[in-house]
């Protein structure tokens, strides 16, 4: 079955659509030893040999769904030139075709799709498509209902207005407050951006689903597949026909620290109880090493001082 060059190299999990048409509009794709700059090219994956950069690009016939914890101190991409831990440290082997549906900030947390459907990943992640996304957020200090209402009625940012789907007070803590807030648009650290600018900066971020699949069950690190009946509910989100919320909103676990590496997690995580779903194909990470201690240098020990005015034993004469 034909179908369009860039459909079928965001199915093959090169690139988003709109990135594919890029590739391909920069004469980095070829078609059976010829390089395609036609947009409206279609191809046989069957057929067709197709190749992006030297590489054959080569669609599967199911998609892969995966529902990544992402934990903070992690950013969003497959790799990073600085080293910093990225999320494709917490994916198995064979699993480097997937890639993120959108991104979380690095000191964010919480529920990260990955997929190499291109397609309907680009549906989702669209601002025409309105797909929304839900977070908790902890702010510092006890917004007034003045203060949630101008949010509620939108801010002036310095990229634009913008104003949340939804903003309501969730659950008061001793000095914070966690603040419920829907988006429909991606735009760069929006949510903190949105809190500062009624005086209550974020100090924990956590998107509790992804298009209405819920992160529950899972911990900072741990990956899962998507059944069937979700990867139906994604795709009637990505259309339009389905609810991006996830049926009921939880906080995260409490944690003790800051984030997570490589080697594993370096905070403490008490553990909401899980839900009644399988439990996760899950890649957890592992604890990490204590850097072996130094020994402190040996004491010296002396004798403890005489009494002033004591006499010294005289030795004792053998009968």
């Amino acid at each position: 079955m034909q179908e369009r060059l860039q459909k079928y190299l965001a199915r093959a999990g090169i690139a988003s659509r709109r990135a594919a048409e890029t590739l391909i509009t920069a004469g980095r794709v070829k078609v059976n030893g010829a390089i395609v700059r036609e947009l409206g090219t279609k191809v046989d994956g069957v057929k067709d040999l197709v190749v992006v950069d030297g590489k054959p690009a080569v669609a599967p016939n199911e998609k892969t769904w995966l529902m990544l914890y992402k934990p903070t101190g992690v950013v969003t991409t497959m790799s990073d030139p600085q080293g910093r831990p990225t999320i494709g440290d917490f994916l198995r082997e064979g699993a480097s075709r997937v890639f993120p549906v959108g991104r979380l900030d690095y000191d964010a947390e919480g529920a990260l799709l990955l997929t190499d459907d291109g397609d309907t990943a680009n549906k989702l992640m669209h601002p025409r498509h309105q797909v929304r996304r839900v977070y908790l957020a902890k702010v510092k200090g006890d917004p007034t209902d003045a203060s949630i209402e101008k949010l509620r009625g939108g801010v002036r940012l310095e990229d634009g207005f913008a104003k949340p789907a939804e903003v309501s007070r969730f659950e008061r803590a001793d000095k914070n407050t966690w603040l419920r807030i829907v988006v429909t648009e991606g735009r760069p650290h929006l949510i903190k951006r949105l809190c500062a600018a009624i005086g209550h900066p974020v100090v924990r971020l956590y998107r509790p689903s992804h298009a209405g699949i819920s992160v529950e069950g899972l911990r900072p690190g741990q990956v899962r597949q998507l059944t069937s009946d979700e990867v139906r509910r994604i795709a009637a989100v990505a259309e339009g026909k389905g609810g991006a919320d996830a049926p009921q909103l939880k906080l995260p676990p409490r944690r003790h620290g800051h984030g997570i590496g490589k080697d594993g997690p370096s905070e403490e995580l008490e553990q909401p109880q899980s839900d009644e779903r399988a439990e996760p194909r899950a890649v957890e990470a592992q604890p990490k090493k204590e850097a072996p201690r130094k020994h402190d240098a040996p004491r010296k020990h002396t004798a403890p001082a005489k009494p002033a005015g004591a006499r010294k034993s005289e030795p004792r004469s053998r009968s």
